[in-house]
């Protein structure tokens, strides 16, 4: 009752990592009045205090005061949550999965430090390849996996109801459609259960065959939207700033919503002993729980297929026959 109980106090979040991704996060953050103390960690101390500075600027406008301040590790004692968006970049051409080795050690010096500070909070997990480093975070850190939480899909899914929003001249408010599995070249969009203005995707399909091949190319874009924005301005920061903003509030605010996160499997699709993305219940206490999506016979075998890359790579660092030396 006491842990619960510390964990329902304050809304102070520690971000680490102050990249593009990190400080598009924390204007979110403070645009929309997410959180009361926001302390920021980065290598970058010079630069790190001239975005506190700059953002303390921009908080005479928000919704509500955010005291914004360079933060040291001493703030993950009472922190809410701790936000990990630092890590080595995804280069153009370079697919998230090998990403894996250089992040994952810098994953573990950070859990590390965290830890070493009394942290009793939610993680949230940003970096990629970020099923893997979800997953990392929970064994380094020794926490409940339900307080552990990666961005997963949700930006992939946002992506995916803009595109079909376009394509449909819809609000994407007004579509609903997951992409789960991994973030990355093997996530899938569950069309079967996908509506759009309340209308069952499944049904469209059905009375028009050539549809596939539309909503198949809208996949297409969405799954490599990442590889564009890269190859065009370096990074992609808003989106996953506003998709990791929105996780957030569903946490601090006790919300019960259900967002494509990355969340622990116990079952749920087939699957044990991984993290990967899904629809889940999302509350101050983490993930409450995962929503199975009943799929179709193809989606579950892309789902399977899914798992399997990650597991894969996953077996390598926390699998029987590890490399130790990996983790280090």
């Amino acid at each position: 009752m006491a842990d619960q109980e510390h964990r329902r106090l304050g809304n102070k979040i520690v971000l680490i990592g102050a990249g593009d991704v990190g400080i598009a996060y924390a204007f979110a953050l403070i645009n929309q009045g997410v959180c009361d103390e926001l302390a920021i960690i980065d290598i970058d101390e010079k630069k790190t205090a001239g975005n506190v500075m700059d953002l303390n600027h921009g908080v005479v406008w928000a919704s509500s005061p955010t005291n914004v301040k360079v933060g040291t590790y001493d703030d993950c004692e009472d922190a809410a949550m701790v936000i990990v968006c630092a890590g080595a970049a995804q280069k153009p051409g370079e697919t998230r999965l090998q990403l894996v080795d250089k992040n994952i050690k810098i994953l573990n010096s950070i859990i590390g430090d965290v830890m070493k500070h009394n942290f009793d909070g939610i993680f949230l997990i940003a970096s990629n390849p970020v099923d893997i480093l979800t997953y990392a975070t929970w064994k380094i850190s020794g926490l409940p996996k339900e307080r552990v939480i990666g961005s997963g899909t949700v930006l992939d899914s946002a992506r995916f109801r803009s595109m079909l929003g376009d394509m449909y001249d819809v609000a994407p408010s007004s579509i609903h459609a997951y992409i789960i599995g991994e973030h990355g070249d093997s996530e899938l969009p569950v069309l079967s259960s996908s509506t759009v203005g309340g209308v069952s995707m499944r049904k469209k399909l059905e009375k028009d065959p050539e549809l596939h091949g539309r909503l198949e190319k809208v996949f297409e874009e969405t799954r490599d939207a990442a590889y564009t924005i890269i190859d065009a301005k370096g990074s992609t920061s808003f989106g996953i700033g506003m998709g990791l903003a929105r996780i957030t509030r569903a946490v601090l605010q006790n919300q019960n919503v259900v967002l494509p996160v990355s969340a622990y499997l116990q079952g749920e699709y087939g699957e044990d002993d991984i993290y990967i993305g899904t629809p889940a219940l999302v509350n101050r206490g983490g993930i409450h729980r995962v929503v199975e999506l009943e799929l179709d016979d193809h989606e579950a075998e892309q789902m399977k297929a899914s798992a399997a890359q990650l597991r894969e790579i996953k077996d390598r660092f926390y699998g029987p026959n590890a490399d130790q030396e990996a983790t280090k």
